[in-house]
């Protein structure tokens, strides 16, 4: 016996098939959502949040590395870039994994 299995893409605000839906994520107050769009509906998204968007402050963005997803701040540097830092400065800190506290605030007492 042969078995077949066909994954159909649904836009969730038309329900609508589409081979073209994405997964796009936002959250507000507190509690983040995902919702599959084709472009246009996403567009459609997109311009109804714009005001906002262009009069609000970013607060970080959501990291999709790893296990799950963390927020990073959005305007500091990456752990690359903390360890890059670290080795130039003699403190030891591992390839991968979480960089110590401890050197991401003698990062930033040193900028």
């Amino acid at each position: 016996m042969a078995q077949k299995i066909v994954t159909v893409y649904t836009d969730d605000l038309t329900g609508e098939e589409s081979s073209e839906v994405q997964t796009h994520t936002f959250s507000l107050d507190g509690v983040s959502y995902e919702i599959d769009l084709v472009s246009d509906n996403y567009d459609k998204l997109f311009d109804a949040l714009a005001p906002f968007i262009d009069k609000g402050r970013k607060t970080g963005r959501v990291s999709k590395a790893g296990r799950g997803r963390k927020v990073v701040p959005a305007d500091g540097p990456s752990s690359e870039e903390v360890r890059a830092w670290a080795r130039e400065n003699n403190y030891e800190v591992n390839e991968r994994g979480r960089v110590p506290a401890s050197i991401h605030e003698a990062y930033r007492s040193a900028h």
